[in-house]
C-alpha cells in the first residue's frame, strides 16, 4: 500500500468509530432512562471495572494502556451525558445581579496600598475601610462591616497568594470581581537615609519575593509585614537606618524618601486582586468561574475532572493545587474556567461536581476589569 491508500484505510476505520461512539452514547443515555423509571442506582463502579477488566484482557501487551485510557475517556463522556440527564437544572447555586455603587470595602493595610488601588479600580464609589489582615478583612465582610472586601490573589511574578486562597476555603464569601494591576515597587526610608546605609528593609512576603533580586543584590535582610502599607508605616515610626518596599503613594503618605524605583525583578510585574462578598452577587456579563474541590486518591482522577471540563466544551484558565494543613499530603484543587452560571452546559458540570466529589465550592462567577 502507498501513503495515500494507508490514510484513506484510517478514514474508513474513523469513520466506523464515529457512528459507533454515537450508538454508545445513545445505548448509555437509555440506559439512564430505563434506571430512573425504575428508580436503581445510575452510577455503579463495579460496572466501569468490569469493562476495563475485559478490555485490557483482549488488548495485546502493547495496547493495553492505550486501551485502558480510550475506554476510561469513553466511559467518562459517558458518565457526564447521564449526570446531564440526571441532575438536569438541579444546581443548589441560587445568586443576585452585582450593582456597582456608594458602598464601604474592607481593604488590607493603610492608605496608599496596592489593595486600596485595586478598591479604586473596582469602583470610585467605594469608601475604604482598613485593617491589618487579610483574616480581619474576611471577618469584616462576614460580620456585615462591609459590603465587600479587597484582596491580592495571584502575582504574574511570585505566584499565588496562599493566605488568600486559604481563607476562602475557610469561609463562606464569594468572589464576585477581579482586577489585574499592575505594580511599581519602590524602596522608602527617612529622609536622610542614604542606599547604602540601610541593612533591614520590610515588606510583605509577596513584595520581598517580587524583588528579590534587589534586596540580594544590596544584602538587605528582610522582614516580614502584614502589608506593604504598614511595612512604610513602621520604618516612619521606627529610628535606625531601615527601609521598606511599598508603593511611592504610600510612601509619600507616610513621609517617606524614595530612594530607588522599579525595585522589583520584572518590569511587567502585575496583581489580580479580588473582591468578595457575602452574597452570591454576579455582574450580567460575567464570564469566569472559581471553583475549589477535591479529588479521590485513584488513579487518573485529575485526567477524569479534566475530561469533564472537555467534554461539556469549557476552557480552563488556571488549575492549582495546594497542601491542606494538618493532614498527609492531602490538597485542594483550585480552578478558574471560562463560563457563566447562565449556560445550561456549566450549570449541568457544576451540579455534577457538586453530586459526584466529597469536597467542593462554588467560590463565584465574575469579570475580570481592565
Amino acid at each position: 500500500m502507498d501513503l495515500n491508500e494507508l490514510r484513506q484505510g484510517i478514514n474508513d476505520i474513523d469513520k466506523q468509530i464515529e457512528e459507533l461512539f454515537i450508538k454508545r452514547m445513545d445505548l448509555c443515555l437509555s440506559v439512564a432512562d430505563y434506571k430512573m423509571k425504575r428508580g436503581i442506582q445510575i452510577f455503579q463502579k463495579g460496572r466501569e471495572d468490569e469493562i476495563l477488566d475485559r478490555v485490557q484482557g483482549d488488548m495485546p501487551d502493547w495496547l493495553k494502556g492505550g486501551g485502558k485510557v480510550l475506554f476510561s475517556t469513553l466511559m467518562d463522556i459517558s458518565k457526564t451525558l447521564q449526570f446531564r440527564k440526571v441532575l438536569m437544572n438541579k444546581s443548589s447555586i441560587s445568586s443576585s445581579r452585582l450593582s456597582f455603587g456608594a458602598a464601604d470595602a474592607a481593604v488590607p493595610g493603610i492608605s496608599g496600598s496596592f489593595s486600596h488601588f485595586a478598591c479604586r479600580k473596582f469602583c470610585e464609589d467605594f469608601t475604604p475601610r482598613f485593617y491589618n489582615s487579610f483574616a480581619e478583612v474576611f471577618a469584616a465582610v462576614e460580620n456585615g462591616e462591609t459590603k465587600f472586601g479587597v484582596l491580592p490573589i495571584v502575582n504574574s511574578t511570585a505566584g499565588s497568594v496562599g493566605q488568600t486562597y486559604e481563607l476562602l476555603r475557610e469561609s463562606d464569601l464569594k468572589i464576585c470581581g477581579t482586577v489585574k494591576l499592575k505594580i511599581s515597587h519602590c524602596l522608602a526610608a527617612k529622609e536622610g537615609t542614604r542606599v547604602e546605609d540601610i541593612k533591614e528593609i520590610w515588606s510583605h512576603d509577596q513584595a520581598l519575593m517580587q524583588c528579590s533580586e534587589y534586596i540580594t543584590a544590596h544584602s538587605l535582610k528582610p522582614h516580614r509585614s502584614e502589608n506593604t502599607s504598614l511595612a512604610a508605616k513602621k520604618v516612619a515610626e521606627s529610628d535606625g537606618p531601615f527601609a521598606a518596599i511599598c508603593s511611592e503613594e504610600c510612601a509619600l503618605n507616610q513621609g517617606l524618601a524614595v530612594l530607588d524605583r522599579n525595585v522589583a525583578n520584572a518590569d511587567n510585574n502585575y496583581t489580580r486582586f479580588i473582591l468578595i462578598s457575602r452574597e452570591t452577587l454576579i455582574p450580567e456579563d460575567a464570564n469566569i468561574i472559581s471553583v475549589s474541590l477535591a479529588l479521590p486518591h485513584t488513579s487518573s482522577s485529575l485526567y477524569k475532572l479534566l475530561t469533564k471540563f472537555s467534554a461539556a466544551g469549557l476552557n480552563l484558565l488556571m488549575i492549582e493545587s495546594r497542601p491542606i494543613a494538618n493532614t498527609d499530603f492531602d490538597v485542594i484543587f483550585y480552578l478558574d474556567f471560562e463560563g457563566s452560571l447562565s449556560s445550561p452546559q456549566v450549570a449541568d458540570l457544576l451540579a455534577e461536581l457538586e453530586y459526584e466529589l466529597s469536597y467542593f465550592k462554588f467560590l463565584g462567577n465574575y469579570k475580570e476589569t481592565v
